[in-house]
């Protein structure tokens, strides 16, 4: 397979990375890719009809439709689909245990070369004032950053081990084992601090059907200008540009 995404990556300090990713269009390479990761990433490890999979997807959606959360929900599948096609290894499903909903407690959590990573997923329009990638990414930092630190009602560890522990997902016994240690530990209102986690900020901002490319060198000046103020074990963002959440109902569309 081609590669699928138009990416820019830049080197941050210290072997960090910035992934800069332009999604103007569903290409036939950008459709295989789909195609070939749709079933992992939402129903795990599974020989299953890949129309059935669309389904389950289009009525989910269906039932957000205008709303922020579908506006979410595509931005984050998008970001799982890059992920995915590098190399990450997701320790979770898309969609959650019960139908309607994607909440995870993280939006994602997955291993990478004998690493584990958490992520969260930050996006809007291109029509809200003041909108921006940095301002995004600062935002997937923040949530991440106050979860950690128990500053939310629901332990986010406990609905990443429900995940992980499926047998579709595949998790190690030591990925399972980390997770539930965190997820007791957060039961006992011990607490983390974000300076001990691979963390994944990702932001999407969709162009409403106007496209224009990424600028490449103001993102990467923002977030360098800005990644000195975040603490981590080790950091990879990701900026994602969309032309419109429309292209993925044309590709959910399509049968297979």
């Amino acid at each position: 397979m081609n590669q699928p995404f138009t990416v820019s990556v830049k080197n941050l300090s210290d072997g960090n990375e910035l992934h800069i990713v332009d999604i103007e269009s569903i290409t036939s390479d950008l459709k295989n890719c789909i195609d070939s990761k749709l079933i992992k990433i939402c129903e795990g490890n599974v020989s299953t009809d890949l129309q059935l999979v669309k389904n389950r997807v289009i009525k989910f959606l269906t039932t957000k439709k205008g709303s922020t959360t579908e506006l979410g929900a595509i931005a984050e599948f998008f970001i799982h689909l890059y992920l995915n096609q590098i190399g990450f290894e997701p320790q979770f499903l898309y969609l959650n245990l019960e139908e309607g909903s994607i909440k995870k407690g993280f939006d994602g959590y997955y291993s990478h070369i004998e690493e584990e990573w958490i992520l969260e997923s930050k996006s809007g329009s291109i029509s809200t004032s003041g909108i921006s990638h940095i301002s995004k990414v600062k935002e997937s930092y923040t949530d991440l950053e106050e979860k950690l630190a128990g500053n939310v009602k629901n332990n986010p560890w406990r609905n990443a081990y429900n995940h992980a522990n499926l047998r579709d997902v595949g998790a190690t016994d030591t990925v399972l084992g980390n997770i539930k240690a965190l997820s007791d530990m957060y039961a006992s209102g011990i607490f983390q601090d974000i300076a001990e986690f691979n963390i994944i900020p990702g932001s999407t901002i969709f162009l409403d059907g106007n496209w224009e490319s990424s600028n490449i060198a103001e993102i990467e000046t923002e977030i360098n200008n800005e990644v000195s103020n975040f603490s981590f074990k080790k950091v990879c963002i990701i900026c994602v540009t969309k032309r419109s959440r429309d292209l993925f109902w044309d590709y959910l569309n399509q049968t297979t």
